[in-house]
């Protein structure tokens, strides 16, 4: 087929679970690598021949940056043959941040703001604005009020003061600290002739604004336990203070503190009392005056910028059109930088992207539509003679569209270029022209080269898990369908593109929440129903909080104005037969190496009371925090037990190198000396969740741990793996084993999003087997999923439509898989009706 020169060879490639193994892919096609998760595909692909490929760049560097770079691990390989340059897609995310959006990340926006800069309608008088002066994130850009974010946080008085009924001293003014700070505060206030012991609401108006929003911040002398009548009498006859008091008003003290504190906990007590409302100075669009007032078809930039792809293409090309014949300087510029943007759109369009806007936040933006919005970027650099290595680019696509997403591969590869796709979907392994299994299972079971050929002929490999779901069509589950015990009824609900949808989720069955990519199922689901359902439990009952930071909560619904709340929507009914909400999402669930497996789900505490409790440990003096690598004691002193040691690379991320004392192994030697049936604590966190069943089979709290992991198909995984290299989906499997390990109560309300990205359809079938014991148990499952083999084995669909973006957002069908599948206006019927007379 292929003759050796047009082929990347690789031999003997050992990385992580890789075992000698040998392949030989063509270059110039798209070739998928497939098999269960954790069979080594990915370390074939990213781990050895994209890791390669950078090392052999950076090695083309300078003397002094290869210096830096030898402390990189190579990949541990013998001979790699044929490999041109790469470039990775990977789904990783960058730190959030409120000021990335669609057009920032595509460079739209770039071409866009020189559009208005050079051919914009200016008012009459006004001098031109350079392109910096339309970009939020420039001085010259932003509007002075807000700094260019278009919205402001403050507070308002019924969140300050939310029980007018109290005194000051009974803690009216809930925003201020506890403890010995608000104690003094309220002394501070008797110094300055406030009277704390009357309700709040008998106070002047005056006096409640000046505590709530004064900037002043008086120090005065303050008497530890006194009325305002012996305070007065005590200041008058200038008594001796008991110490001098400073008082800060609460406005003051939310916003200080929300900005300052480092600390989780204390961020989002702070963040119960305050707002966020749009700039009033910038209506919200982040702009000085002097840039909104520059039009192009009416339109200020920002407007411009919130239209989706689709109507953006429109009107460039009607404004391309409206100049053909103009032979200006102004017509020149249009028909220069329209013709740039038209093209530059037009791969996003193809990849199923145009209900995007540009002024998108990419925080609100899944990584399956960021990884194809990199792709598109991509495809229209002309880069020729590259291996482009990607990460499951299906991941959040619809069924629809993934046909277009395949178009847009092979078009890369016409380019001349070789495209190596890790890929789970049965459309894209059934497109590619060649396909490499790995497996045959996961971990130290996998590493070993099941299948490499064109992907028709994987169909008669006996022998692999792939062939078995993706060619002969075997099923997910076999189960009778369950019926509703109940209704969560909500109403009115609006959200992005969702607008005064009525939905009715059926309690006690699975549903799974399908539609096109863009058509509002996070909106409804991810949003509005966790949201809703979160108030109504009053938030105690919720598991899985995440990380506040002010980019999430700029980026999110949860903080809203009064006008909002009102179309927020509501639950009808059906509230009452739920008593918990816990939400699975694919956030990560660490974000330094020293949040692991074994440390995430609590396994460590009882393993290191193992340690501790050994005879050589007790006569060395050891506790179990010996063996913890956050704590000093035991810890090697060099990467302060990291096991990694940081290199700060110039202008490129830092990467982490193996500590040149402990090897990698985090503790100091003496501690390693220490053995726990003949393993150090070293070696335990070397061990798979597999291999470490036989270690603890006689332990039933460190076991019940392990098996919970085994059962949602994370066996390969080690103990001491790093929060920070786990995917998204692995990422929402280890919360889901950690909720499926506490004491099971009914009645709980499950919310997963997409929870089969990254799984191959073996393990998609472990999944569901569990999913399902949670429901037989009395829960409720609620899944946004696009994998129809899924949907067509849950009890119920909801499918939202029938378009996406302002073309989405409604119900089009809901019922069982088969009265969905008979829908005719719904998108997903066609592909629903293929997964239900295979199952």
């Amino acid at each position: 087929m292929h003759n050796d020169d047009g082929r990347i060879q690789v031999r003997g490639a050992r990385v992580h679970n890789l075992k000698s193994l040998n392949v030989d892919i063509p270059r110039n096609e798209v070739v998928v690598f497939t098999g269960v998760s954790g069979s080594g595909k990915s370390s074939l692909a990213f781990g050895t021949l994209y890791a390669e490929a950078q090392h052999r760049y950076l090695d083309s560097i300078s003397p002094y940056a290869r210096r830096l770079i030898e402390q990189i691990e190579k990949p541990d390989v013998d001979a790699i043959e044929g490999l041109p340059p790469a470039v990775g897609l990977h789904q990783r995310r960058g730190a959030p941040s409120v000021r990335s959006s669609v057009g920032s990340i595509t460079t739209l926006s770039n071409s866009l703001r020189m559009l208005y800069s050079r051919a914009g309608d200016y008012p009459e008088g006004q001098g031109i604005i350079y392109a910096d002066g339309f970009s939020a994130n420039t001085p010259e850009g932003a509007c002075d009020e807000c700094d260019g974010i278009g919205k402001v946080f403050d507070t308002q008085a019924q969140l300050l003061v939310p029980d007018d009924t109290l005194t000051i001293r009974e803690g009216a003014v809930a925003a201020w600290p506890g403890a010995w700070q608000g104690k003094n505060l309220v002394r501070v206030l008797l110094s300055l002739d406030i009277d704390v012991d009357v309700p709040w609401h008998t106070l002047p108006k005056k006096t409640q604004d000046w505590i709530l929003y004064s900037d002043e911040t008086p120090q005065v002398p303050v008497y530890r336990s006194y009325n305002l009548e012996q305070t007065r009498q005590a200041l008058t006859e200038g008594e001796p203070a008991s110490y001098n008091g400073k008082f800060i008003s609460a406005r003051r003290h939310v916003l200080d503190t929300f900005k300052t504190s480092q600390k989780e906990k204390i961020k989002q007590r702070i963040a119960r009392f305050l707002s966020i409302t749009s700039c009033p100075t910038c209506q919200g669009k982040k702009l000085k005056a002097k840039a909104l007032n520059v039009t192009l078809d009416r339109l200020d930039i920002i407007d411009f910028s919130r239209l989706p792809l689709h109507d953006v293409d429109r009107k460039l090309k009607k404004l391309r059109h409206a100049v053909a014949d103009d032979a200006s300087e102004r017509a020149q510029v249009i028909r220069n930088i329209t013709s740039d943007v038209v093209d530059r759109i037009k791969p996003i369009i193809a990849l199923g992207l145009d209900y995007l806007s540009l002024d998108r936040s990419t925080t609100t933006v899944s990584a399956g539509e960021l990884q194809r919005l990199r792709l598109a970027t991509q495809l229209k650099s002309n880069l020729f003679g590259v291996v482009f290595v990607m990460d499951e680019p299906s991941a959040g696509l619809h069924p629809r569209d993934v046909e277009s997403l395949v178009h847009a591969l092979h078009d890369i590869t016409k380019a001349g270029n070789s495209l190596l796709v890790v890929e789970h979907n049965p459309y894209v392994i059934k497109g590619a022209n060649w396909v490499v299994d790995v497996g045959p299972r996961a971990g130290t079971n996998g590493g070993d080269l099941v299948f490499s050929g064109p992907a028709e002929q994987l169909a008669s490999v006996t022998h692999s898990s792939t062939a078995d779901f993706v060619f002969n069509n075997k099923t997910l589950v076999n189960r009778a369908r369950r019926s509703a015990t109940g209704t969560l009824s909500l109403k009115n609900v609006t959200r992005n593109n969702v607008k005064k949808a009525n939905v009715e989720i059926p309690l006690g069955v699975m549903t799974a929440v399908t539609g096109v990519s863009g058509s509002g199922k996070s909106s409804l689901i991810s949003q509005a129903l966790v949201e809703l359902v979160r108030d109504g439990l009053g938030g105690t009952h919720v598991q899985n909080e995440d990380e506040l930071s002010e980019a999430s909560l700029l980026s999110s619904d949860n903080y809203i104005d009064d006008e909002e709340i009102a179309e927020k929507g509501a639950i009808e009914k059906g509230l009452d037969d739920i008593s918990r909400l816990v939400v699975v999402d694919q956030s990560s669930i660490g974000r330094t190496p020293r949040s692991t497996l074994a440390t995430y789900t609590g396994m460590f505490d009882q393993i290191r009371r193992l340690f501790a409790d050994t005879d050589e440990a007790k006569s060395c003096n050891y506790d179990a925090g010996h063996f913890s690598f956050n704590v000093i004691k035991g810890r090697c002193p060099n990467c302060e037990g990291l096991g990694v040691v940081s290199v700060e690379l110039l202008f490129m991320p830092s990467v982490y190198s193996p500590c040149t004392v402990c090897h990698g192994k985090r503790f100091k030697d003496d501690v390693l000396e220490i053995k726990y049936k003949e393993h150090s604590i070293a070696d335990v966190l070397a061990l798979t969740v597999d291999e470490a069943q036989h270690v603890f089979d006689d332990n039933k709290a460190v076991l019940r741990g392990l098996e919970t992991l085994i059962k949602v198909g994370l066996g390969y995984l080690t103990l001491g793996q790093s929060a920070t290299e786990l995917s998204g989906g692995e990422a929402q499997r280890i919360k889901l084993a950690t909720e499926l390990k506490r004491a099971q109560n009914s009645n709980t309300l499950y919310v997963l999003d997409e929870p089969t990205t990254g799984l191959h359809l073996s393990d998609i079938a472990l999944l569901m087997t569990h999913l399902s014991s949670l429901v037989d148990r009395g829960n409720t499952v609620v899944m946004v999923e696009h994998n129809m083999k899924v949907a067509a084995a849950c009890d119920y669909v909801i499918d939202i439509g029938p378009g996406a973006g302002g073309s989405g957002g409604q119900v089009v069908a809901h019922g069982t898989p088969e009265d969905v599948a008979r829908n005719k206006e719904s998108a997903t019927a066609p592909f629903l009706t293929e997964a239900c007379r295979l199952n």
